[in-house]
């Protein structure tokens, strides 16, 4: 196989030197660090062996656009970009890489067409050579804040096209990213399209050296509905009707507090109200069942097989890749990270499927998408303070939905136009 591997880095300084120069230091480093994460169950062994750049998957031999997002969340909203991306090239394939177990699970499920996941090796050069070498991409775009500066320097090095897009960066993150500006201004060099969620990463972006930033539009409202078995939902459908339904989704231990305090004042007025919990992090499900026994809640959990009977007041969904399910179950989502330091997590998951969504207060990841959405009366956020239970409460139960259909479909169409553009500006970078 010919090695395309050049000379065409620009220029670097001594804070990205000194990174490329301890990475193969490292190397054994990291290797260990897989084994680990495998003993412990945090990793999945049939697949770790992608983390060290052993390819689990053949490459197509046609164009291959290898496209990077941390984690779940992250790489569920690139669907309808590759959607987009796949209409204009039918003639290419792509690569999904990610580093979180659980965006491999649940993104296996809803994978568009002609679409491929992998996750993305360890910042080693022999763990990157051997990722490079098999999948040998025509473009490579990274997506949000997961840059890794050895991976983006070998593949500028082989003359791949670089893009950066959906850039987020908070203030508390480039007062960080300022104690390495030149190492940050050296890889943004090597991009050859950046784009920023919105103008203050816009600007935060271009102060530490990145040229040209544009503004994207956010694909999150543009995203396909979440995959569901349609049997077990009609199942669920039957089981519950005429149930107050909720569902408090993505959630972390400062949410579920304010949730189960509201929840037991919907029970007061309507006994046969059910609040279905979504841990952001399934393995605390047996924590939250023990939390809502403290507080005298029936509950039961979907990790252990339990069907949820007529008794349950509560159903802890500890299990990866369902939240299709549960959204279009409830009424009403509250969505998780938002009552403490999360600053939230994505609400269009919810609304594209019909589902109004309430939050908290910290909202500040998707600031833009839940100012939008309350403008449309599709999101309503909480104030936290003495009584955020009782506002909670009444906001489940007197949510409006009205013309809901309606307004979602015309963001939903608004968005997967806005997104065409930017299709297009990266499909032009593909290398002949």
């Amino acid at each position: 196989m010919p090695d395309d591997r050049g000379s065409n880095l620009p220029k670097i300084g001594w804070q990205l030197r000194l990174y490329l120069v301890l990475r193969p230091i490292l190397q054994p480093i990291m290797r260990r660090l897989v084994a680990r994460r495998v003993s412990k169950g945090k990793e999945d062994p049939a697949r770790a062996p992608e983390k060290l750049g052993h390819p689990g998957l053949a490459r197509p031999e046609c164009p291959l656009i290898w496209i990077h997002a941390v984690g779940l969340g992250e790489v569920l909203a690139l669907r309808p970009l590759l959607l987009e991306m796949g209409r204009v090239r039918p003639d290419a394939h792509f690569l999904v890489t990610s580093t979180a177990r659980s965006s491999g699970q649940v993104f296996n499920q809803n994978l568009p067409p002609r679409v491929l996941h992998q996750f993305l090796p360890l910042d080693g050069p022999k763990y990157v050579a051997r990722f490079l070498d098999h999948w040998r991409p025509d473009l490579s775009i990274w997506s949000e804040q997961d840059l890794w500066p050895g991976a983006i320097c070998d593949t500028a090095r082989r003359s791949i096209p670089l893009a950066y897009i959906n850039a987020r960066i908070s203030q508390d993150s480039f007062e960080r990213r300022k104690k390495l500006k030149s190492g940050f201004r050296n890889l943004m060099e090597m991009f050859a399209y950046v784009a920023a969620q919105d103008e203050a990463s816009a600007s935060y972006l271009e102060r530490l050296g990145a040229l040209d930033v544009q503004v994207m539009p956010s694909l999150k409202p543009a995203a396909e509905p979440l995959s569901v078995d349609s049997g077990h939902l009609a199942s669920l459908q039957q089981d519950l009707q005429g149930r107050r339904v909720w569902v408090l989704a993505s959630s972390h231990p400062a949410d579920e507090e304010v949730a189960i305090a509201a929840h037991k004042l919907i029970l007061e007025t309507d006994p046969t109200a059910l609040l279905i919990i979504v841990p952001r992090a399934p393995e605390r499900g047996s924590e939250i069942c023990e939390v809502l026994a403290a507080e005298g809640m029936s509950s039961a959990q979907r990790s252990r097989e339990a069907g949820i009977a007529a008794f349950h007041q509560a159903y802890v969904a500890d299990t990866l890749g369902e939240l299709g399910l549960w959204y279009r179950l409830a009424h009403v989502a509250c969505i998780g990270g938002s009552f403490g330091n999360t600053q939230g997590h994505n609400p269009w998951e919810a609304i594209v499927l019909g589902c109004p969504v309430i939050s908290g207060p910290n909202t500040a990841n998707f600031a833009a998408d839940y100012d939008l959405l309350e403008t449309e009366g599709l999101s309503q956020r909480i104030v936290l303070g003495q009584g955020a239970e009782h506002r909670l409460s009444d906001a489940v139960v007197h949510v409006v939905q009205g013309n809901t259909a309606q307004k979602i479909s015309a963001l939903v169409s608004s968005a997967r136009e806005d997104i065409r553009p930017l299709a297009s500006k990266l499909l032009a970078l593909v290398r002949p």
